[in-house]
């Protein structure tokens, strides 16, 4: 099952004067944020019980005890005991330093004094459901590695030697602080190795924040970047991955008006929210991700030559499919296996001929299309072997790879398996769609196995 959005849930909100909880509702609604209301703590655990809030927004006096906190401290920390993952925000109309100091040590997140300041109330608690789903994402990809450590996974399921010297620097980079640049076509696996190299570093407990720059417009960079104090507080990306790390997909993309803005906080690690002159100290580390020659866009005056050496500080070219071909078939049966585990299918395996196919095979885009490929032959297959014609590769350009990199002998039996393949192994058919006599036929099919050892085929 998908989990539903954070915003998507709803706020409970906890109080027993029915002017607040108007308010509340209606100060959330303007946001379209939903939001349930309950007069009591016993209320307030039984909803919670009942439904999955993103955040809850806690009065500490009730009618029992009107000044103390006393009753509003006591459901904090049930809350915190029964639901650990659920933001807690204090309220209180006698407030004091004290008393937020027993909120926070309860467990609330943060806390707020009555009468509140919209803004303030607003900020609060989009920034806690924000941590929240910080705190969930990075929970998620734990586990995935945690899985990736007992079934190899895409960045694991390699033989060649350049994925060698790949792993080999990226764990010598993990260790340091620096930030990253990683280079490399379309669906090499560049955002998996952004990811995978923060949680070998020092920062894997803090937050990772990925932005796709190119879909990021221009007008809406600032405030998506660096943050937002104008009608509707809240923190940018780079306030939000404090203490974790940055992933900037598709670098190449920022327009170069925003690139001395970007500049700015990389050189001095600070910023200032939009509508708001108040310096934010962050602690960040930055790995940017792109297909694009940044050199080249230097030169072209797209890119500052600046920001670049403070991106590039260390560097990884993912190299093309086409340049490890020794991890095509781990990478293949990584796929298989794990598309056979998700569809409830018995294992299933590649033919002789389908792997040669696939050796032979410029993979365009990369694992990406290996993976879209494999993932569609698993579901259109009738039994338990993928064939070539399963894999639906581009037929003009294995032909010219089957050219380029496979033997005469090599290539004449890929010819004959796919042409048996296509006919249903019907021998006449076959013989005629290849343009050679049926005896012929018989003589490459005796030639083939003896050189391959395959049976013969009737």
């Amino acid at each position: 099952m998908i989990p539903r959005p954070l915003l998507a849930l709803p706020v409970l909100i906890v109080d027993d004067q029915a002017d607040v909880l108007v308010s509340l509702r209606l100060l959330f609604r303007s946001l379209d944020i939903p939001s349930v209301q309950v007069t009591s703590p016993e209320a307030a655990l039984d909803a919670a019980s009942r439904a999955d809030f993103a955040c809850a927004l806690l009065d500490l006096n009730y009618s029992a005890d009107t000044t103390s906190g006393h009753e509003g401290l006591e459901l904090i920390g049930q809350l915190r005991e029964d639901f650990p993952e659920l933001p807690l925000v204090a309220m209180t109309a006698w407030g004091s330093v004290d008393l937020a100091v027993q909120a926070m040590r309860r467990g609330a997140a943060d806390f707020i004094e009555k009468p509140w300041n919209n803004e303030r109330m607003l900020h609060t608690v989009r920034s806690q459901i924000a941590l929240r789903e910080i705190r969930e994402e990075n929970r998620r990809l734990r586990a995935e590695n945690a899985l990736g450590r007992e079934i190899p996974d895409v960045l694991r399921a390699w033989e060649s030697s350049a994925m060698r010297e790949v792993t080999k620097l990226a764990s010598r980079i993990a260790a340091s602080d620096a930030n990253v640049l990683i280079l490399g076509e379309n669906g090499t696996g560049k955002s998996l190795l952004a990811r995978e190299i923060h949680t070998m570093s020092s920062r894997a407990d803090g937050p990772v924040i990925r932005v796709d720059m190119g879909s990021l417009p221009e007008s809406r960079f600032v405030d998506e970047m660096f943050g937002d104090d104008d009608r509707h507080p809240r923190p940018g990306r780079f306030e939000l991955a404090q203490g974790g790390s940055l992933i900037l997909e598709e670098i190449g993309h920022i327009p170069i008006a925003q690139q001395v803005k970007l500049l700015r906080v990389l050189e001095e690690g600070e910023l200032e929210r939009s509508g708001s002159a108040r310096t934010h100290r962050v602690d960040v580390r930055v790995i940017s991700v792109t297909n694009a020659d940044l050199d080249a866009s230097v030169r072209a005056d797209r890119f500052r030559r600046d920001l670049l050496y403070r991106l590039n500080a260390m560097q990884i070219r993912m190299p093309s499919l086409r340049d490890r071909s020794e991890d095509i078939i781990p990478l293949a049966r990584h796929f298989i296996l794990r598309e056979c585990r998700r569809r409830g299918r018995g294992s299933m395996f590649l033919s002789v001929s389908t792997e040669r196919a696939m050796r032979a095979y410029e993979w365009p885009g990369n694992i990406r299309e290996l993976e879209h490929a494999v993932e569609r032959a698993v579901l259109l297959a009738d039994g338990d072997e993928i064939d070539v014609d399963g894999l639906n590769l581009c037929k003009s350009t294995a032909s010219a790879l089957v050219l380029d990199r496979l033997t005469l002998p090599e290539a004449e039996e890929m010819i004959i398996r796919s042409a048996l393949e296509r006919n249903d192994h019907n021998l006449q058919r076959a013989s005629d769609a290849l343009g050679i006599s049926r005896q012929s036929l018989y003589r490459r099919l005796d030639k083939h196995r003896a050189r391959y050892g395959f049976e013969p085929i009737e």
